[in-house]
């Protein structure tokens, strides 16, 4: 039969076994988890939508005083809880939607629990006897079964439509899933969907993707801010190397080409590592003097490094991550760097990885065509 594929069967599946669930329980069991379903809906509601605007008052003050506090990341060597203060620390200063995140679970959880701590009380409130006593006659009993199996259909209704929800979801954030193929097909999804869960929900749902691809922007950051951190601190190995290869350099641009040149040309491509990870899915974590002793490493390598180097002769320079030409009119996941000409006053782009396959990588009038920044890059 059309519309008979396995969200359907899901569907009724759950309608049929709250019915059978609610009979078993009878009348008083059934209006207690009806209650309970309804109050716990409720409180999850009334928590959200209390915690979403708290926090949208409570978020840029509270970035506005961690940026009062002027944390800076020390040049010293740190040790992991270092690393990981510092780096928690500057990501809830400087990614809005990490911060907003964080306080709204704090919110949430303590509004649920002061009302779940109101609201539980009531549950155990006596319902009236004619309603909650099943007597000992099968007629009371099956009496019971009867009204428990109405309110059944209540709580499956309910149940349903949360899982038509989640459907929703699937089906916004993966179009071309099997799942939202199979979902499409469903009379009765389509009717929940369409009827009951699209006018609650708004535009909310549609907006989704445009909220999902932010926060793995902003994760992507907060990865390359765990390098900052670790990287804050050169070696003296690599700082004196940086110090000899800028030497008699006045510019800042002067620095920053001649170290674009040294780490392109000194390290070579670590093609091993990345076969290791292409097949094994094995990542070979290297710091910038890693790369420095052994003249090896992929692009985040070479980034790294150049950016270590730059640091440690008082250029000021970002990792850059995002897609890069492949070569064969593709693109894939790259690094690379941008350092701030203060004769320019501006930032320009660099590619050190890209020197040996020849051309010009440096502040280039064609390099973003074959880069591309991620969004919050």
């Amino acid at each position: 039969m059309d519309g008979w594929n396995w969200v359907t069967v899901i569907l009724i599946a759950v309608l049929g076994l709250s019915v059978l669930q609610g009979a078993k329980r009878g009348a008083a069991g059934s209006s207690r988890r009806l209650l309970a379903l309804g109050l716990e809906g409720a409180g999850t509601a009334i928590s959200i939508l209390v915690a979403w605007r708290l926090v949208q008052w409570a978020s840029p003050r509270a970035g506005d005083w961690l940026v009062s506090l002027g944390i800076a990341i020390p040049s010293g060597e740190l040790n992991v809880w270092q690393q990981l203060y510092y780096t928690f620390v500057t990501s809830l200063r400087d990614f809005s939607l990490m911060r907003g995140a964080i306080l709204f679970a704090i919110v949430y959880i303590g509004i649920k629990g002061l009302l779940n701590r109101i609201a539980l009380p009531l549950l155990n409130v006596r319902l009236d006897q004619s309603v909650r006593s099943s007597g000992d006659s099968p007629a009371s009993r099956w009496a019971s079964a009867a009204v428990g199996g109405a309110i059944g259909v209540a709580t499956g209704a309910v149940r349903g439509l949360l899982v038509i929800a989640a459907l929703m979801v699937v089906a916004v954030l993966f179009p071309d899933s099997p799942v939202s193929g199979q979902a499409a097909k469903s009379p009765l999804y389509r009717q929940g969907a369409e009827r009951i869960i699209a006018p609650l929900t708004g535009n909310m749902l549609s907006r989704l993707p445009v909220f999902t691809q932010s926060v793995q922007a902003e994760f992507d950051q907060i990865l390359k801010r765990k390098y900052e951190v670790l990287d804050a601190h050169v070696p003296e190995d690599v700082a004196s190397a940086a110090l000899e290869i800028t030497a008699g350099k006045e510019t800042d641009e002067d620095k920053a080409r001649a170290l674009y040149q040294w780490v392109g040309t000194r390290v070579k491509y670590d093609w091993d590592k990345v076969r290791l990870y292409e097949e094994k899915r094995i990542w070979k974590e290297q710091t910038p003097e890693d790369t420095f002793l052994t003249r090896a490493g992929v692009c985040i390598d070479y980034s790294r490094l150049y950016a270590a180097m730059a640091r440690s002769v008082g250029l000021d320079v970002k990792v850059v991550t995002g897609l890069g030409s492949d070569g064969r009119g593709g693109t894939g996941s790259h690094a690379w760097n941008e350092v701030y000409l203060s004769e320019k006053q501006t930032w320009v782009p660099l590619d050190s990885t890209w020197v040996s396959s020849g051309g010009n990588w440096f502040d280039s009038a064609d390099f973003y065509k074959t880069h591309i920044k991620e969004a919050y890059g």
